[in-house]
């Protein structure tokens, strides 16, 4: 990643990963050519970069414009199917709004991710398919740069997958939620292979946040 390096006065660009997890995101930005620095309220001792323990908001008050970019993964529970499905979803906090405003105030670039149903504002889809991977996974990013998702074919009459331990159809894409009990089976589907079943089921496959992170790669650039 030699450009990566040239583009910011001879060194790798910065990424800050809020709400990382235990850093499915913060891979495929590492893989893009960024050095990755994670931040968690949460203990993620799997998280394979630099990490603190911190208060996401409180953090990026503190250190934001100490980086290039700013990726946010803010809990999604306030719009998730399963919080929907369980009638809940008015019991967990809605913290885009807040993450906007700072976020709006970064003098640099921005992601953010979240799932369908979430209030961004002209958002990129991401799925599986569109990277060869074992899961549809939709999520969706909103970045205050434009970015380009690759093609994206329906695939509306094969809809998943395994469950718990029933397999439900034979197509072979899986779906990882809650407490996954096909953890490795997971992994591969997901292109992950440091993580445990639970966080497995929070993450985003890295080959996401990878095809996004070249493109900001050349936007650092041209600024």
């Amino acid at each position: 990643m030699t450009d990566a390096y040239d583009q910011v006065a001879g060194r790798k660009p910065r990424l800050l990963d809020l709400f990382c997890g235990a850093g499915g995101a913060g891979m495929g930005y590492h893989r893009a050519g960024f050095e990755v620095v994670g931040v968690d309220i949460k203990p993620q001792p799997h998280y394979p970069f630099e990490f603190h323990r911190a208060d996401a908001f409180d953090y990026l008050r503190e250190h934001g414009h100490e980086f290039d970019v700013i990726h946010a993964s803010p809990p999604c529970q306030a719009f998730s199917r399963g919080s929907k499905i369980k009638g809940n979803s008015q019991n967990h906090i809605n913290h885009l709004p807040a993450l906007m405003r700072l976020l709006s105030s970064f003098n640099g670039i921005w992601v953010m991710e979240n799932v369908y149903g979430a209030p961004l504002s002209y958002p990129i889809m991401l799925c599986g398919t569109q990277f060869d991977l074992k899961v549809y996974r939709h999520r969706y990013f909103q970045s205050n740069q434009m970015l380009f998702p690759p093609p994206h074919y329906s695939h509306s009459d094969s809809w998943p997958v395994r469950t718990g331990n029933k397999e439900i159809s034979k197509n072979g894409f899986m779906t990882i939620a809650g407490h996954h009990s096909h953890a490795e089976k997971g992994k591969v589907a997901m292109g992950i292979d440091w993580m445990n079943g639970n966080e497995l089921s929070q993450a985003i496959p890295p080959a996401y946040t990878e095809w996004i992170g070249k493109q900001l790669i050349k936007h650092i650039g041209a600024l």
